[in-house]
């Protein structure tokens, strides 16, 4: 059983920047980790994960602003979040898979002036 506790988040303004924190509890190096964000009304898509063996996939919509990276030895994940635009609000979730997936509960990120 792998529990993700998420940190971060909050309110920014468009333009500024916000950095997502996860961490898991496993013992085990975990294969996957990443962010899927949902917003209201529409269906929870990928944002960015990665691999332990750093090999990162990235949603269009955050390319060229998004960074993904990763602490295998402390199964924790970081996305600094850079450029936030209003569309970017949504809750964020944190997103690990070790055999099965596993989801953090949540946090709110809202871009607005």
């Amino acid at each position: 059983q792998v529990q993700l506790v998420e940190s971060g988040g909050g309110l920014a303004q468009p333009g500024g920047s916000l950095t997502l924190s996860c961490a898991a509890s496993a013992s085990f190096s975990i294969a996957v980790m990443g962010w899927y964000r949902q917003a209201p009304g529409k269906q929870r898509e990928l944002v960015a994960r990665i691999t332990a063996g750093g090999m990162s996939t990235d949603a269009d919509s955050v390319k060229g602003r998004f960074i993904i990276a990763r602490d295998n030895a402390q199964n924790t994940v970081h996305l600094q979040m850079n450029s936030l635009k209003p569309e970017d609000t949504a809750v964020y979730y944190c997103y690990a898979w070790a055999y099965r997936d596993y989801w953090g509960q949540g946090t709110q990120v809202t871009v607005s002036s």
